[in-house]
Order: structure tokens, then sequence, then C-alpha cells
């Protein structure tokens, strides 16, 4: 687990309420068709990663989204980012629709959405220095600058993310895990992007290096007043990043409300047995905590369960919710939840 106490806490998060939208999410769905069965028989199955998502991003806002593996998390981020093709649903980026954009045509929004990977070292080029590795967005957008320039806002980067400036032609193999995030931060941030999406930008990193890279996102953020879609398992982590929390399951929002409600008040079942997991530091609150449990494993994406794709491991299913496919209702001033019980469950 992070350690959370070395977290420095976003208190901007009332701030960001009133803030702009930059970013809407509209029923986005991303299904990934299977392969043929044989010559003669179409396989008309598909793996429904994302399945009628929809949100907005402020400006200047940490979104945090979460839930387990296989959730559709990252598929979910690669679509806002066009990184792959949404099979319906709109993608509203600073009042223009850009689900389904060609490359050509996607390229000038590039520039003001950027990503930041979950592996640091994997992400980066080996052959290419770490100077040429964050000036290239530079070279793509900025092809008038000159060599010297580039070099210049390489080198003001890298000494706002903590790099020694002096480091600027060394190798990615040269620099530990930690350090190689913060040159995929350094990368991402070299064009002062307005959305950056961080997909579990610290998981594979060790626990005494995150809490300094989340709290170096956190700098950048308050200095640059980018948004960030911030992805991750760890949810004590979310909760001190984020000023809003989406869950997922299954490619659907099961909530979502503003870090504050999520946490004191969670609606859902599927976030009650989420947040229950988290532990906490003092032992004798741990023990007196109640325990929510989930039964089964996640479903199929292939073949969800019919209603409610939650009901098959919920503790308060019955009958109308394999019948009846629950929405996202509002529950109180900027929160929602998609449960057909939520009153029940919650008075």
């Amino acid at each position: 687990m992070t350690q959370i106490s070395s977290i420095q806490t976003n208190s901007e998060a009332n701030a960001v309420s009133s803030g702009k939208t930059i970013l809407t999410v509209n029923n986005l769905k991303v299904h990934f068709p299977l392969g043929s069965d044989g010559f003669f028989k179409k396989n008309d199955r598909f793996v429904k990663a994302v399945d009628g998502v929809s949100f907005e991003v402020r400006e200047g806002e940490t979104l945090g989204i979460v839930g387990e593996s296989g959730c559709g998390k990252s598929t979910l981020g690669r679509a806002v980012l066009q990184l792959i093709s949404p099979t319906d649903g709109k993608v509203v980026w600073l009042g223009q629709d850009i689900a389904g954009l060609d490359s050509k045509t996607m390229r000038p929004h590039r520039k003001s959405m950027q990503i930041i990977f979950q592996d640091p070292l994997a992400s980066l080029n080996p052959r290419r220095t770490i100077g040429d590795i964050i000036a290239e967005p530079l070279m793509t957008f900025y092809p008038q600058l000159s060599k010297q320039e580039r070099r210049d806002k390489v080198k003001a980067m890298m000494d706002k993310v903590g790099l020694l400036p002096q480091m600027i032609n060394r190798y990615p193999h040269e620099f530990s895990g930690g350090q190689c995030q913060r040159i995929g931060i350094a990368r991402a941030m070299i064009l002062q992007p307005k959305l950056i999406v961080c997909d579990e930008p610290v998981s594979a990193l060790d626990v005494s290096i995150q809490a300094q890279i989340i709290n170096l996102l956190t700098e950048l953020q308050k200095e640059f007043g980018m948004s960030l879609l911030f992805i991750s398992h760890d949810l004590s982590v979310v909760r001190h990043v984020s000023h809003r929390v989406m869950v997922l399951y299954l490619g659907k929002v099961m909530e979502l409300a503003d870090k504050d409600s999520i946490y004191r008040d969670p609606k859902h079942p599927y976030t009650k047995a989420l947040i229950s997991a988290v532990p906490i530091p003092d032992p004798d609150i741990e023990r007196q905590k109640e325990q929510v449990v989930l039964k089964g494993d996640l479903p199929s994406p292939i073949n969800p369960p019919s209603g409610c794709v939650f009901r098959t491991r919920c503790n308060y299913a019955e009958s109308r919710c394999a019948e009846k496919v629950p929405v996202l209702e509002q529950t109180g001033v900027d929160h929602q939840v998609s449960c057909l019980k939520w009153k029940e469950i919650t008075d």
C-alpha cells in the first residue's frame, strides 16, 4: 500500500466544482469482435470492454477511475484519447466530437491530450536519449524550434519533474523506475496539455516512490492547471489525488461522486465492497470496521449478466435485478449511482 501520510491531499476539490467542462463522454462503448468460429460460421460475439459510459471532466479537475482488473478502466482512457476507436458514443473535447476521427484529423487535438503509462521503462524507447524522448512532441508540433530551443525547453521540464538537466544525454536503462516515470511525465507535460490520462502511473513503482510521483503530479496540476483522468486500483491513492471518483464494473459506471461523498457515504454495494477492502492503519479501527466480501469472480465481458451486471455478486440482488438495467440516478449534489436498490441499502 502507498504511504498515505506522505501524499499531499488535493485541497482544491471544492473549487473545481464550478470549473468549465472541457471533456464530455456520452454513452461511450468499446466492443471488441471475437474471431470467427470457422470458415462457414460467423462469430457475432463481442468483448464489451466499455459499455455505455458517460461522464464529464472539468478544467483543472482530477477524476479518479477505479475498479477491478478487467472492468474497462484502461480501455476507457485510451478510447477518450482515440488511441482505440470507440464502437459507439461521443467524446466531446473542447466542444468538438472527436470520436472516430481519423489520425490526420485527430492530430491537432493530440497536442492538448497526453497519456502517462503504467510501465515507465517499457513506455520509453531504449535506443534514444531521454532528451530526445522528451523533445519528441516538440519536434512533432513545433518543428520551427531550433535544436537549442528544444534542448532548453527539455532541460526546464526535466528540472520541474525532479530530474537533473545534466542527465539529458543518458538512456532509459540508466534510470530507476521512479526516474523513468518522471521522464514519462516530462514527455507528457512538455506541450503543457489540458488533459492527461494517468493509466495506473504508480502501480509498478516501489511504495517509497509512489508518494513522490503522486505529489509531483499534484504540484504540476496546481502550476499548469491541467485536468487528470487518474486510473488506479489503489483507492487510498485515488481518494487523496482526486476531486471526484468514478467506479467501473464490467464496462459500466456503478457510482460517480465527489471523493468525500463516495468514501463517506457510498451508495452502491460494489463501491461499499471496494472501500471496505482498503486497510486502515489503526489496528483497532481495522478490526471493528464492517467487512463487505464479494462473492464469486468477475463475469466474462463476452457474456455479461442480464439486467444489472453486478447482480451475480451482489448480496442485495433480487429477481428484478436480472430483468431491468439500472441507469445512473442522481442521489444528491454531484452524486450518481446505478442501482435499483440503493435507497433500501442506504436507509
